[in-house]
């Protein structure tokens, strides 16, 4: 079955490194892509040499001079025909990223229609790039403000969503009349020609030219490049607090823009008042979702001390019934972690939190045999620890879930805001001054604060994103359309006279 769903992407078992749309530079040495499925090499890529990333920022330059003039609703008909090819793409494409990432395929192919949501959040977007007027206090003039294309938008994206995070920024900095240069993680490299793909046929198709769409390939070194890179005013970074870090520093180096997408560590505070049934669904698919490899995976669930034995009673036994397994089996709800180094610091994080006096109350491990020839396939973990352990203030990307006790809704909030990331929370309550207190500026400090639903997941209508170590940045809705736009103020004279601002008097 594989084997035909790469025909249909046009994916070859060697692939060549940069595309700046149809055309592809043969790059050196290659990426290996192993399944953590089955452990099998699905295909490699070549790396993008330096010759070949200046070539792509070339292409991308010479492609923004006309993109950006096209009007903006006429820029947004290419990405609702990209949208199009994505429903079309849409079962290959799915089953690829749950191939190659993992991921269960209901997740495949749910992050294959973030991708369309996306485009078509974008399309109606094209239309309502606005701008603001205001009143000058010189007569005969107008002021206003609008908004214009910064360039080059560099894009570095994680394994986890190979897909999805790449769409959220390409659908909105092209209607905004930016072009991209795009580095998928090189843990699934394949995804990325699959995309570039699919795009080249619709740039292809309307005659645009190939550098609105780049693809370059490779590790840290290539990302370090486009960081580094004045002719890229704006770099999207998704992936760990650390990656961010060096990508910022070197953003920052140059006075550039950082879009920073990075770790979570995000809780579920459970109140006495909270619907118990509807808490165990949330936390546990918030938990062992996508094997605990989300940035908004629930890795610590923040009980009251009332509802704590139920609710880990109840916990226990809905894992006890998880299925582990090949994630293409949509009888299975876990599958296995992206490779053997995550398995190894799923590993070391059990044994340091046990070390560190927390006590296991569904005991995980490395599942061998038939089905799990991989090494990559782990059982989801729950850990009785304390808010302040070591492994508990960090993000181990694996199926940990950590539970601790409260006495007053004061408390959970502080152990809630008591970690360094601050990407998603949820409060599960039936008691609106619980919830409002949550909402309100002494609750949650995290980007993304939920009522009666976990932590995990989002809509393409909000503003995706966090504070604090997971960086600042915002996504996908809302108006995070700005980040991609520069802001210009103009003023427009239509007197016969020149009077200054303030009232000053210059005479000539």
């Amino acid at each position: 079955m594989i084997q035909h769903v790469l025909a249909e992407l046009g994916i070859q078992s060697h692939n060549p490194a940069t595309s700046t749309g149809s055309q592809w530079m043969p790059g050196t040495g290659k990426i290996e892509s192993f399944s953590p499925v089955d452990g099998k090499l699905i295909g490699t890529v070549a790396n993008t040499t330096k010759e070949e990333y200046e070539a792509a920022i070339v292409s991308a330059q010479k492609a923004f001079e006309s993109w950006r003039m096209m009007p903006a609703p006429k820029r947004g008909e290419i990405v609702r025909q990209f949208g199009d090819k994505l429903r079309e793409k849409k079962n290959a494409l799915g089953t690829l990223v749950s191939y190659e990432m993992g991921k269960s395929l209901q997740e495949g192919l749910g992050e294959v229609q973030e991708m369309i949501d996306i485009c078509d959040f974008a399309v109606g977007l094209s239309r309502q790039l606005y701008g603001l007027t205001m009143h000058s206090e010189r007569a005969l003039h107008r002021m206003y403000e609008q908004y214009h294309p910064l360039g080059i938008v560099g894009i570095i994206s994680a394994f986890n969503f190979p897909v999805a995070v790449w769409a959220w920024n390409t659908a909105l900095a092209w209607i905004c009349g930016d072009v991209c240069v795009w580095k998928p993680s090189e843990k699934a490299p394949l995804c990325g020609i699959a995309c570039q793909n699919i795009i080249a046929e619709v740039l292809n198709e309307n005659q645009l030219p190939e550098g609105i769409s780049v693809l370059i390939q490779g590790n840290y070194e290539v990302g370090e490049w486009m960081s580094s890179d004045r002719r890229v005013p704006l770099v999207s970074a998704t992936g760990s607090t650390r990656m961010g870090k060096a990508v910022n520093q070197k953003v920052a180096e140059r006075l550039g823009r950082a879009l920073l997408e990075l770790g979570g560590n995000n809780a579920i505070i459970v109140t006495p008042n909270a619907d118990v049934d509807m808490t165990i669904i949330g936390a546990v698919f918030g938990a062992v979702g996508t094997a605990g490899q989300r940035c908004t995976t629930t890795r610590r669930l923040i009980i009251h001390e009332s509802r704590y034995d139920e609710m880990v009673n109840r916990l226990t036994k809905a894992y006890g019934q998880l299925k582990i397994g090949n994630p293409l089996d949509q009888a299975n709800h876990v599958g296995p972690l992206i490779d053997q180094g995550a398995v190894a610091m799923y590993s070391k994080a059990l044994e340091a939190v046990v070390a560190e006096g927390g006590k296991v109350l569904v005991e995980g491990g490395v599942l061998q045999g038939e089905g799990y020839e991989s090494g990559c396939y782990v059982k989801p973990a729950i850990v009785e620890a304390q808010n302040h352990y070591k492994m508990v203030q960090e993000e181990t990307f694996a199926p940990i879930l950590y539970v601790m006790k409260y006495s007053t809704i004061e408390e959970a909030i502080a152990m809630q805001n008591g970690v360094a990331q601050g990407l998603s929370s949820a409060i599960m309550t039936t008691n609106m001054r619980e919830a409002e207190l949550f909402l309100s500026a002494a609750g949650s400090d995290c980007g993304i604060a939920n009522v009666n639903i976990g932590t995990s997941g989002a809509e393409i209508g909000g503003a995706f994103g966090g504070e604090k170590e997971t960086g600042g940045g915002r996504e996908s809705g809302s108006d995070a359309w700005k980040v991609y736009m520069r802001r210009q103020t103009n003023t427009i004279n239509y007197s016969t006279q020149l009077p200054l601002a303030q009232g000053i008097k210059f005479d000539i």
